[in-house]
């Protein structure tokens, strides 16, 4: 399903001049049109293609794993002003979904663990404290901690910090998923091995067969060969379809593993 089907900058007044305005790719924008479920963002650092993801969160009021909201996250406070020039176009306008960056990961997993022991120790004073009184007036005391204990444990089983980054990365991703919803991802390959980001590759085909789409911003060339997605090149100025065998990341990527030497000699 293709939730979101074009982006464009609004006509109008005079645009500002600082960054994100002054990059390649936004001085020179086109209408980004999403063809398939699944759209695979490439570029450089510095290219954009962040820039435009976050800018996009930010527009369609996404979720974002972490902060909760895209308009209240501070960190996106720097692509604030483009959002409000965006103008998306929806086939089926879908508040179900969300955006997340590597970098929001790691802090969730962190955020999650600290609420956990927190947790913990709330029911281990809860205990202490009521120790004396009836069962009934122990368990209401508890009801709360151990409420919101067991929804953790429900959705995450022992808990993210437990297992490894990309083992904790795969089960957020598809704990949080829900059909029919637009999930802007960053990078998503930071946490991951190659061996996972087939499974990740996996679960996405499983929520695209649910409705879901998918944009993608990444430098994995595993990822960007996920069977029938678009990818948009941000190398070039307008932003445009590229062909999975023509990218310099899988072309590079390529010739390294094939002769490794070649490459470290010249180090």
């Amino acid at each position: 399903m293709i939730h979101l089907r074009s982006v464009s900058l609004r006509d109008g007044e005079t645009r500002p001049k600082s960054f994100p305005f002054n990059l390649p790719v936004v001085s020179g924008w086109e209408e980004l049109t999403f063809q398939s479920p699944v759209t695979i963002l490439v570029g450089e650092n510095g290219s954009g293609k962040s820039t435009i993801l976050e800018s996009l969160a930010v527009a369609a009021e996404m979720v974002t794993v972490g902060s909760g909201s895209a308009h209240r996250d501070p960190s996106l406070e720097h692509v604030r002003e483009l959002s409000r020039w965006l103008k998306l176009v929806w086939n089926k306008r879908t508040r179900r979904g969300f955006f997340l960056r590597a970098e929001d990961f790691f802090g969730y997993v962190k955020q999650q663990s600290l609420t956990r022991q927190q947790m913990k120790a709330d029911l281990e004073r809860v205990d202490e404290e009521y120790k004396d009184r009836s069962k009934l007036a122990q368990n209401y005391a508890r009801m709360a901690f151990a409420g919101q204990l067991h929804d953790m444990e429900n959705r995450y089983g022992e808990g993210l910090d437990s297992r490894s980054h990309g083992e904790s990365f795969l089960a957020l991703f598809q704990a949080r998923f829900v059909p029919d919803g637009l999930y802007l991802l960053d990078e998503p390959e930071a946490p991951l091995s190659p061996l996972r980001q087939l499974s990740l590759i996996s679960a996405i085909k499983q929520m695209v067969e649910q409705n879901g789409q998918f944009i993608i911003a990444t430098h994995s060339p595993i990822l960007m060969a996920y069977p029938g997605a678009e990818i948009l090149s941000f190398d070039q100025v307008p932003i445009a379809p590229t062909e999975y065998r023509s990218l310099e990341h899988v072309n590079l990527m390529r010739d390294f593993l094939n002769d490794p030497e070649s490459f470290l000699r010249h180090l």
